[in-house]
């Protein structure tokens, strides 16, 4: 662990870009913040006025002579000082719960404002990105890092600028009190912030591997948890568990690494209380036994409260400070979250849809998801309005890029796709998707109802239009079958739905959101008993009637009765036609159709 971090560029204290864009968030709540603040001067003072009424119950009261003020009248000034000490302390206890509820209720609003950026900005990247980064990297962006960050904006920020009032309230009072002991302790503060800062430095580098390794083990217990099945059907289970306590453990070290330089940082702030209260104690004790006193025994007493009190707000600046740390680090990983380059953007000037003809070319198009190893080579097909078209070929030929590259999921590197004579670059994603029904081979099922995943939670779609959308594609008998019909509920990913249901609702999902568009389905076929694909290809019948579609399918009698085939072969088009013309060419076509033809899934 010595050299965890040595090869780090070493950490600023405070990182000025990252704190201007945190503040960003804090500016709408500056009026609360401010109050927060203003809160903490009554406190500040009320507070430190309370060692000066122990100043005069010693100096004016205990220690005068019993012939100049009678005990008596010691017995009640001494009650008038004790109720004006619990009078004090009740109001700043006051202030200070106001205080807290001020600074809890901006946090809260700053903790929902960065979760909703951030989502919106999860939402707004490219797949490209999300084929590149593990769900449990981006679950620690939205989840602890965010939450580190919040408490940097209040409990750090706020609370820090409240410590710093009351530090220089507590210094000015024992000024006042005793410019004499104030020089020793004005003397040995720069010793303990130059440490403090040091060791801060340190803090920041240990929790910037700390995140970074939370990040890592969370991104493996999501895969490993998603791919559960697996493990067990192979008897994997020692081999992940040697492999999560690699990651347990490679966290463990870090977090003992930064508890390390943290935990230093109580030491060094005890120390130096302690050598400034035995030098008060040498000082102030030689001057009350001189023979002519520069103080008295109540300047000393009040004098060692304020330091006992001064050293406090010390102490919480050394934890805040961690804290800070720990979101400098947090937001580091937030902010590069939030600048990555979004690559797919809506045009300045839109387009407009109204409806969509179906008009669908290709156009000199080349794409490959890393390059240079291209998907698509050169490619260049137009698809009519109305027409049906099936896409066969061997896996990894392109079939399925062609679907993501007509919604925009993607763009392509050279070449244009046209949707309606217009490059889908030209119109706005929501609305060009919103006129693509696409229905792929594993459709995803959402927590919820089955009408949920029928509607997908949307209230323009009524409950009318979700039964309707479940009988036309032959959904709402195994629905009207199952405990509770409609309103069912949905176990996670679609548990206890076979493949066949889940692509039924994802069918009717698509007649309830787009009836009257451009549909492209994507293998809706595949891996469905014989029952379910007779039910499933009924609905196409009806709904492939009068709209573009796009058919990619491994199934003979989804490709018998289309308009026209595309063959694909290593990105290209290699033939096209009607089934029985590619037959009669006795080319690549023939191949497939024979292997299909000898498969046992039929």
């Amino acid at each position: 662990m010595t050299h965890l971090l040595e090869s780090e560029v070493p950490s600023r204290l405070f990182d000025r870009k990252l704190l201007r864009r945190l503040l960003v968030y804090m500016k709408p709540y500056t009026g609360q913040m401010v109050v927060a603040l203003l809160l903490s001067i009554p406190v500040t003072l009320l507070m430190n006025y309370l060692p000066l009424l122990a100043k005069q119950a010693v100096d004016d009261v205990l220690t005068v002579d019993a012939a100049t003020l009678s005990a008596a009248d010691k017995i009640a000034r001494l009650n008038h000082l004790g109720l004006l000490f619990l009078g004090m302390s009740a109001v700043a206890m006051v202030f200070r719960f106001a205080q807290g509820y001020v600074m809890s209720w901006v946090g809260q609003k700053i903790l929902f404002d960065l979760r909703a950026d951030i989502f919106s900005k999860i939402m707004r990247l490219p797949l490209r990105y999300f084929d590149r980064n593990p769900v449990g990297r981006l679950m620690t962006r939205i989840g602890s890092d965010v939450d580190a960050m919040q408490r940097l904006l209040t409990d750090g920020l706020i609370g820090l600028a409240g410590d710093l009032i009351t530090i220089i309230g507590i210094l000015g009072f024992m000024i006042y009190l005793s410019p004499q002991l104030a020089a020793i302790l004005l003397v040995l503060l720069p010793v303990l912030f130059t440490s403090l800062v040091y060791l801060n430095v340190k803090v920041r580098k240990a929790h910037r591997e700390v995140r970074r390794r939370q990040s890592a083990l969370n991104s493996f217990l999501q895969e490993m948890l998603t791919g559960m099945t697996t493990i067990q059907l192979f008897n994997r289970e020692g081999h992940t568990r040697t492999r999560f306590d690699d990651y347990s453990r490679s966290l463990r070290d870090a977090n003992l690494y930064s508890v390390k330089w943290f935990s230093l940082s109580f030491p060094v702030t005890e120390i130096q209380n302690a050598l400034t209260l035995s030098l008060v104690l040498v000082v102030g004790g030689f001057s009350l036994l001189s023979d002519e006193p520069t103080m008295t025994l109540g300047v000393l007493i009040a004098y060692l409260a304020y330091l006992r009190d001064f050293f406090r707000p010390l102490e919480d600046l050394s934890e805040k400070s961690n804290v800070l740390q720990s979101a400098m680090a947090s937001s580091e990983r937030v902010f590069g979250l939030m600048d990555v380059d979004e690559e797919l953007r809506d045009p300045v000037r839109p387009t407009p849809i109204g409806t969509f003809r179906g008009a669908i070319q290709f156009k000199d198009v080349r794409f490959a998801y890393n390059e240079p190893t291209w998907i698509l080579e050169d490619l260049n097909v137009t698809i009519h309005p109305g027409e049906s078209v099936a896409i066969v070929g061997a896996t990894g030929s392109g079939k399925s890029s062609l679907i993501s590259l007509i919604a925009r999921f993607y763009d392509v590197q050279r070449g244009a796709v046209l949707v309606d004579g217009h490059n889908v670059k030209d119109y706005r994603q929501s609305e060009l998707r919103k006129r693509i029904g696409i229905v792929l081979q594993d459709p995803f099922v959402f927590s919820g109802t089955l009408a949920d995943n029928i509607g997908l939670f949307n209230p323009e779609v009524s409950r009318e239009q979700i039964m309707n959308a479940a009988r036309y594609v032959n959904a709402h008998t195994f629905i009207e079958n199952r405990p509770g019909g409609y309103d069912a509920v949905v176990q996670e990913r679609g548990a206890g739905l076979s493949t066949g249901q889940k692509q039924l609702l994802a069918l009717a999902r698509v007649i309830a959101q787009h009836a009257d568009i451009l549909l492209i389905l994507d293998e809706a076929t595949a891996n469905v008993d014989t029952e379910t694909e007779q039910l499933i290809q009924d609905a196409l019948k009806k709904v492939m009637q009068g709209r573009t579609s796009i058919i990619i399918a491994h199934r003979l009698s989804t490709i018998r009765d289309v308009d026209r085939i595309l063959v694909m072969r290593q990105g290209r088009i290699v033939e096209q036609g009607s089934h029985p013309d590619l037959l009669s060419q006795n080319g690549y076509y023939r191949k497939l159709y024979d292997l299909l033809s000898h498969s046992p899934v039929r």
